[in-house]
């Protein structure tokens, strides 16, 4: 570009010097040869200038305020090395990028004005350039090109990009330079497949970091917001391809292989027999068998953008997941072969088993629990703490009623009325008050899988290897704030000519009643296992939110702020949804064969979806106070009064509850500030309206779903979401392998009904005789034990490019100095969380938390290195 002030010297003929495009390598920047053009003709062109001089005119002075009528900007694209990406093989030099690009084989830019003509009212024509010269800085490329950008072109509201390598890349970001206000940004963090790999080939859209609700979206930007949006909800039509971005709904009726394998024919989930929540469509053909069901083939179809970084791949993989399986199986000839003793049980440490990096091989190590106290699964004190500080904290229940009575038809199950009589329990309380006393004074909870379980018992016993019952289980609240259990009781329904059988177990003080008891509190965490891997983590984490996902996605722009403010907290959750249903709760997959309900349990999951589910109560707050365990209380800390005190999972969740609700709050009323732009704002509007009608359509009709009329209404919708995505995911997974990983403190699995349930003489004496023995048989087989144990400790882990809670500013976030300032705010006030639960957990007062050989609890302190440490709030539910 021409220096001010210039002279153009007139020459015999009339001469006019222009600069000309380089083709594919330099933009529409650079230096080129003079162009001759005829006489009195003048020009200005998209990205570069021609000028004619007639012969008469001396000499031209090009004035400053004409040089000035375009602007040099400097793109700058940076572009994520990976290993099946173009870039993966690429000979970075100038000269071969140089040659690609004149062949080419490049990346197209071109910028997109934020504003209409105020001419033509019309979009402007876009800028266009092609990338140039590459320089390397670790794992990053960056890429480089120029753009001369008229006066009147004004602001940059959004990127086309168009690959025409032949592979896919990831762009990570693109930033523009030369603007007198400061840089323009981009931020992609996006898989930008070839343009050869569709028929149809579009150009992908980035908008820039700023974020505009529809209303105040700029001109020139509200048509391609709205041809972004048509294209990602694509057309419900055909099967997807790796490369798409479509986001779109199904039941879930792919878990079985009905053509290959008749026996796992289950049912479709999702719609009026069986409730539940959609996923994402695939398109995959139907069975040749059931035109209900979808085939299954080596992948399941996510959207580009929702697959697992390398890194993550790695961690988690179902290729190795199933040769891992196929080993272990193939290392012990006898599948349900029981272990022969503890002692084999502990040697489970020492194996070498095969894990991915960043593990690498080696064996497993030793649970947190175990390290700390090797006897903790047998004491009852701990089994208790379990319920307010495990993994399954989501259970435990106050009893506000008496005497506990079934609502199940008494003509199909047996007599709704419990065998725990109201003098066993002031027995087993030692006459210090009674039963109404206590329960007045709230001092009785339970875990109660009775009405919940009962239904599936005779169908889950004629698989083999399994049983089930109905179980309530009993706790005293004492004066010191810890649970004591009182009793279990199991039943067993009405079956043909057996009558209904019930039996209620408690401590005591006999060998015989002892070891009953025992076995009975393994039955009962067979139920809390199952019922927490498929309800409190599964259903209500995992396959809640994916309708969340694919709503944000078709119905809120990338541009809008509620989008922005979301995405953070969806990263990964499609992709592990995805890859549980070809390997986890898949017909035959390793929940189906390492938990009590077997071929049951995706069933089990649609019944507490019915029954259960609903989305007010997935609040922390409200769920707490639905459970009995907290009653609204305007004087306490979070306006919230637990019944009991020392609950980590409650008091711990409160402080993290709080703090993201408080940045939510600022987030939006920094763009909401009454009703009415709530009301207005149609995306927001068409967002909410598809979660609860397409999303969790088989729930549309409840009365119980939140309105969206006020900013107050989003703020709770929001809370609710990004807690379930991180807190509540959190406190559910993380711990796993720290309580479960030794099984006996957790089995997943009861494979033998109660010895005094119908026994032959063989059962009691093996009983009576070496009731070790009993229960070791009654314990997971030693491949179901080890599956468990490796999925366990995959899920408890953290990947190296995990992104907690808090950690990182959003670059959108920083356009706006508000937004950026709440963040801060968010962010010290998790610093200032980690350490208040770092205190409790060392405060002797606290006999939930801190004791001799307890696991502190850890679950929801925000932040943690990789690997499985048993604390940690990611964003999202990435694993």
């Amino acid at each position: 570009m021409l220096k001010s002030p210039s002279v153009l010297r007139p020459e015999t003929t009339v001469q006019a010097l222009a600069p000309s495009r380089k083709p594919f390598v330099s933009g529409t920047g650079g230096a080129s040869p003079a162009i001759w053009l005829k006489p009195a003709f003048s020009r200005r062109s998209r990205g570069s200038r021609v000028r004619c001089v007639p012969r008469t005119i001396k000499a031209m002075v090009a004035t400053a305020a004409e040089e000035q009528a375009t602007i040099t900007v400097k793109g700058e694209v940076t572009v994520n090395l990976t290993v099946g990406g173009f870039l993966s093989n690429l000979t970075l030099s100038r000269g071969l990028d140089d040659i690609t690009d004149l062949l080419g084989k490049s990346i197209l830019l071109e910028i997109v004005g934020a504003e209409l003509d105020p001419k033509t009212g019309l979009e402007k024509e876009p800028i266009k350039a092609y990338k140039h010269r590459v320089r390397q800085e670790k794992d990053e490329v960056m890429y480089e090109c120029e753009f001369n950008v008229p006066k009147e072109f004004g602001e940059i509201g959004a990127v086309l990009i168009e690959n025409e390598h032949d592979k896919e890349m990831f762009l990570k970001k693109i930033s523009f330079h030369g603007y007198p206000n400061g840089p323009v940004n981009v931020t992609c963090n996006s898989w930008v497949a070839p343009k050869s790999k569709f028929d149809n080939p579009q150009k992908r859209v980035f908008f820039t970091n700023k974020s505009y609700l529809p209303f105040d979206t700029p001109s020139g930007l509200k048509k391609k917001r709205e041809e972004e949006l048509q294209s990602i909800r694509g057309n419900g039509e055909g099967e997807r391809k790796k490369y798409d971005r479509i986001y779109d709904y199904d039941v879930y009726n792919d878990l079985g292989n009905l053509d290959s394998k008749p026996e796992l024919k289950r049912p479709s989930l999702g719609g009026k027999e069986y409730p539940y929540p959609r996923r994402c469509r695939t398109g995959r053909p139907r069975c040749k068998t059931d035109p209900l069901s979808e085939t299954r083939n080596s992948s399941v179809y996510v959207p580009r953008d929702e697959a697992f970084s390398e890194i993550k791949e790695q961690m988690f993989s179902v290729k190795m997941l199933q040769e891992l399986v196929l080993s272990l199986i193939r290392a012990i000839v006898d599948s349900n072969l029981g272990f022969p003793h503890f002692k084999s049980i502990d040697e489970l440490f020492d194996e070498r088993i095969n894990l991915p990096p960043p593990s690498n091989y080696s064996f497993f190590e030793t649970p947190e629990l175990m390290k700390r106290d090797q006897f903790a699964w047998l004491r009852d004190e701990e089994f208790a703490r379990q319920t307010l500080a495990g993994v399954n904290p989501y259970s435990i229940q106050l009893v506000t009623e008496w005497p506990l009575k079934s609502k199940l038809d008494p003509e199909v199950y047996g007599p709704p009325e419990s065998a725990i009589t109201k003098e066993l329990i002031e027995k087993e309380i030692k006459g210090c008050m009674t039963v109404e006393e206590a329960i007045t004074q709230k001092k009785l909870f339970i875990l109660d899988y009775h009405d919940f379980l009962l239904p599936y018992v005779n169908k889950v016993r004629e698989e083999e290897g399994t049983t089930l019952y109905g179980s309530r289980t009993l706790f005293f609240l004492t004066h010191q704030g810890t649970l004591r259990p009182l009793t279990i009781e199991l039943t067993r329904p009405l079956k043909d000519d057996k009558p209904q059988w019930k039996e209620v177990f408690t401590p005591t003080w006999d060998s015989t009643g002892h070891w009953l008891w025992r076995l009975a509190k393994v039955h009962v965490l067979a139920h809390d296992s199952g019922y927490h891997q498929l309800v409190s983590h599964w259903l209500r984490t995992h396959c809640a939110t994916e309708p969340y996902i694919i709503a944000s996605n078709r119905q809120l722009s990338a541009m809008h702020p509620i989008y922005r403010l979301l995405h953070p907290h969806f990263r990964y959750t499609m992709e592990i949804n995805a890859l549980a249903r070809e390997a986890l709760i898949n017909a035959g997959g390793i929940i189906e064969s390492g938990f009590s309900p077997v071929k049951y349990s995706m069933e089990l999951s649609s019944v507490a979806y019915d029954q259960q589910w609903r989305f007010d109560h997935q609040a922390l707050p409200a769920d707490l106070i639905s459970r009995g365990m907290a009653v609204e209380d305007p004087t306490s800390p979070h306006g919230l009064k637990l019944t009991i005190e020392d609950y980590p999972f409650a008091s711990d969740g409160l402080l993290l509850w709080d703090a993201i609700k408080e940045w939510i709050t600022k987030y939006v009323e920094d763009y909401y500030p009454d009703a009415s732009v709530v009301e207005g704002d149609k995306e927001l509007q068409d967002w909410w309206t598809e979660i609860r009608t397409i999303g969790h359509g088989d729930k549309e009709d409840e009365p119980w779903w939140p309105v969206l009329n006020t900013p107050q209404d989003l703020i709770g919708i929001l809370t609710t979401i990004i807690w379930v995505t991180s807190g509540h995911h959190s406190a559910v997974n993380f711990g796993q392998y720290a309580y479960a990983g030794y099984f006996p403190n957790r089995p997943t699995i009861a494979r033998n009904k109660m010895p005094n349930e119908d026994p032959t003489d063989e059962e009691w004496n093996t009983f009576m005789n070496k009731p070790g023995l009993t229960l070791l048989q009654c314990f997971p087989s030693q491949v179901q034990a080890r599956i468990i144990m490796i999925i366990l400790y995959l899920l408890s882990n953290h990947s190296p490019d995990e992104e907690y809670i808090g950690e990182e500013l959003e670059d959108s976030w920083a356009e706006k100095p508000e937004i950026k300032a709440a963040f801060e705010e968010f962010r010290g006030e998790l610093a200032r969380i980690e350490g208040v639960i770092d205190a409790r957990n060392v405060d002797k007062n606290l006999k939930n938390r801190c004791g001799a050989g307890m696991v502190p609890y850890e679950l929801l302190k925000p932040y943690s290195k990789p690997g499985v440490t048993g604390k940690g709030v990611p964003n999202s539910v990435s694993i």
